[in-house]
């Protein structure tokens, strides 16, 4: 009776086939269903991008190029292709993706599952989260996919990675949701907060879906964890939150993602440190700097206060509170659960943008000028967030290096401080002593946790 049982489910009607699995038996017996559901809205992505590199390898050395008449001459473009994946989330034609499949492309292709083939171009995109949003121009019949409320998902629940890995044409891998909340991805390829599948990711799946069993998307497939190159069971997605905070920024028509700015900087509260503190247990972040302009400062935390949840929901390290404020999305309010000297708090935080004060003044140095084309500005929380500087740090920001002063060793990100044992305090100040008329610079440049002294004759 029993194999009589097993050969009339073998034979379903199909009516009944198209029907999303709804007991643990409908899904042991096939994903058939939910695969036929959410395939049509994965699409394959072709991009190309176009790269200026130099003729020969001592020209990209900061030494041997000032032997070489002109650097800027002997450039020759080069064309790479980039292949991954993307998901269409409505009839109109939005498309995400991972940044580093589209984001410095010249040309897109979007083909869909039934083989349309569409050209996209780029709305918004953000390298931090390794997100892009695009847009194609096709009928308004597209399939696409629902998103999921990002913390409805949990740990044990099966999940299908959706896309083309290593061009081969669309794949279904199948697996689970393995972990969450975890930070780091790999490559440098985006930070914060990722779902953690064990269903096989492998290059070309970047950008593609990870669903759940009612075809819903979960989060976006961007990098997985490897020693040999080949999936090895731990992927990473990014939460559909998330890529639903960044279609709301991209049809307000942003083109890059802008984050709320918290001005504050902590770490997480391990338990080594939790003991040498007194508190009672480990967990959250505790907060060693605030800007006076930090929106938490001005709902009454403080340094050594410890911050536990943000709309709610834990935190543990600072760029899962990046995560929570990111979907919570700007001129929202969020309200923050903090411990001081073990007495738990709430207090209601306004998410702003990194304010513009006071104006950062940009210049661009004259060609008369020792480094022609260096962009300086100065430091603001706009500033600091946009170069991911400390919130202590004092000086002139370099904006953009230019075509001279990258040859003296000056980075984007670096901040002038002193020049010539005067301290900087506006962009103007820095024109000034790095004028044509002066023969000899001394400059101190703070870089990251470093500080830098840089001599020149001009």
């Amino acid at each position: 009776m029993r194999y009589l049982i097993l050969i009339l489910a073998l034979f379903v009607t199909p009516a009944s086939a198209q029907q999303i699995p709804q007991s643990a038996a409908d899904i042991q017996l096939s994903f058939v269903p939910v695969v036929k559901q959410a395939a049509p809205a994965v699409v394959n992505i072709y991009a190309k991008i176009v790269r200026e590199v130099r003729r020969t390898p001592l020209q990209s050395d900061p030494f041997f190029e000032r032997f070489f008449r002109d650097p800027l001459a002997d450039r020759k473009p080069r064309v790479q292709n980039s292949l991954g994946s993307g998901v269409i989330l409505s009839e109109d034609g939005i498309v995400v993706s991972n940044y580093h499949v589209v984001g410095m492309a010249t040309d897109i292709r979007v083909v869909l599952n039934d083989r349309r083939e569409f050209t996209a171009r780029v709305l918004l995109g953000d390298e931090e989260s390794d997100l892009a949003i695009l847009k194609i121009d096709a009928p308004d019949d597209l399939p696409f996919l629902e998103l999921r409320a990002s913390d409805s998902v949990e740990v044990g629940e099966l999940a299908l990675a959706i896309g083309n890995p290593f061009g081969v044409g669309q794949t279904v891998s199948s697996g689970i949701v393995s972990g969450l909340a975890r930070s780091g991805g790999t490559a440098g390829r985006g930070h914060g907060y990722f779902i953690q599948t064990d269903a096989p990711i492998n290059p070309g799946n970047s950008g593609g879906a990870l669903v759940d069993m009612a075809g819903r998307l979960i989060g976006v497939n961007t990098s997985i964890l490897t020693r040999s190159g080949g999936s090895n069971g731990i992927g990473f997605a990014i939460p559909a939150d998330l890529v639903a905070a960044f279609v709301a920024q991209s049809q307000e028509g942003r083109n890059s993602f802008e984050r709320p700015w918290a001005g504050i900087s902590g770490q997480p509260l391990d338990a080594d440190m939790a003991a040498t503190l007194g508190f009672d247990r480990s967990g959250g972040i505790i907060i060693s700097g605030l800007h006076p302009a930090s929106p938490f400062l001005q709902a009454g935390l403080a340094v050594g206060d410890v911050i536990l949840a943000v709309g709610g929901q834990s935190v543990n390290t600072p760029s899962e509170m990046v995560y929570r404020m990111s979907v919570a999305g700007l001129e929202a309010q969020a309200e923050v659960t903090f411990s001081r000297q073990g007495e738990e708090r709430t207090a209601k935080v306004a998410l702003i943008a990194a304010p513009e004060e006071p104006s950062r003044d940009k210049i661009t140095l004259p060609e008369r000028s020792l480094f022609p084309g260096l962009t300086l500005a100065r430091i603001n929380p706009a500033v600091l967030s946009e170069l991911n500087l400390s919130l202590e740090v004092e000086g002139v920001a370099v904006m953009d290096v230019g075509p001279f002063a990258v040859r003296a060793g000056l980075r984007t990100g670096d901040v002038l401080m002193e020049i010539n044992g005067e301290t900087l305090a506006h962009p103007d100040d820095a024109a000034k002593l790095l004028s044509g008329s002066v023969r000899r610079i001394e400059m101190i440049v703070q870089r990251g946790v470093r500080r830098i002294t840089m001599r020149f004759r001009g």
